[in-house]
């Protein structure tokens, strides 16, 4: 049976995690390894590692860091960066990683989230889509990024998330450039605009700085993951480096308390 989850996502760049804030200005929060072990003896729901170099650089998955990643960790796995083929989906499922997570390689051929569904499964492919807003004087629109918020395409959201479930994704991950690392909530709106037109599992990632936030994104938009990066590695306002995930019975409350499903 389905529930919500609770999701820290770590970003790898030239092998160490760091953190960012829209997409830019890195701060290193240690070692990936180091983390995973962490959020083992935490228990988390679930893990997201995404290599933010791969694409961006087009450069192959780290094919060693990702074992030594998926020996380790005890939760189910979700990597993305750098997958642009059938064979390099299908290595790094033969490691012991849950689930792929493509992008900007899935914006530009649509039809590489079939090739893979057909052959890993529909289960263990995650379409992300990072999304910028754009505010002028006359409008505000969504225009969804790719290679790391480097490149903009005008393409409509809600319908390319419907083009990727029909592509046969199992998972649909909703990511706010403008959001990343502030801290000050999800952008629920959206959230429950795409929730309501798909069929199929999604996260929402971009903009949690507090559990009140995971609280209100599961209340307001239903059965969905509660992924963040800045509130499980940093701590206090001075942004202190701290690995940590909330406790069972806090989670137990987050996760039940008027949900919507």
């Amino acid at each position: 049976m389905l529930r919500p989850r609770v999701i820290p996502s770590l970003l790898i760049h030239k092998n160490g995690l760091i953190k960012t804030v829209n997409f830019k200005d890195g701060k290193y929060v240690g070692d990936p390894i180091n983390a995973v072990k962490i959020f083992n003896e935490k228990e988390a729901d679930e893990l997201i590692i995404v290599d933010i170099d791969a694409s961006r650089y087009n450069l192959e998955p780290n094919f060693d860091l990702i074992s030594k990643i998926a020996e380790e960790c005890r939760m189910p796995l979700c990597y993305g960066g750098g997958i642009k083929s059938v064979e390099h989906a299908k290595k790094i499922i033969n490691m012991g990683v849950e689930k792929i997570a493509i992008s900007s390689a899935a914006i530009e051929n649509a039809e590489l989230i079939s090739d893979i569904a057909n052959a890993i499964g529909s289960q263990s492919v995650v379409a992300v889509i990072d999304y910028r807003k754009k505010t002028s004087f006359f409008n505000e629109r969504n225009e969804i990024c790719i290679h790391n918020a480097t490149i903009s395409k005008k393409f409509d959201i809600l319908e390319t998330v419907l083009n990727f479930e029909k592509m046969g994704a199992g998972e649909i991950l909703l990511n706010s450039v403008n959001r990343d690392g502030k801290m000050q909530g999800y952008d629920l709106k959206l959230a429950k605009h795409i929730k309501n037109h798909i069929n199929i599992p999604m996260t929402v990632l971009g903009g949690a700085g507090s559990l009140e936030h995971l609280k209100e994104l599961f209340n307001e938009v239903g059965l969905v993951g509660a992924a963040a990066g800045s509130l499980f590695v940093f701590k206090g306002k001075y942004k202190a480096v701290l690995v940590n995930y909330p406790s069972p019975s806090t989670k137990f409350e987050l996760c039940s308390n008027n949900l919507k499903i």
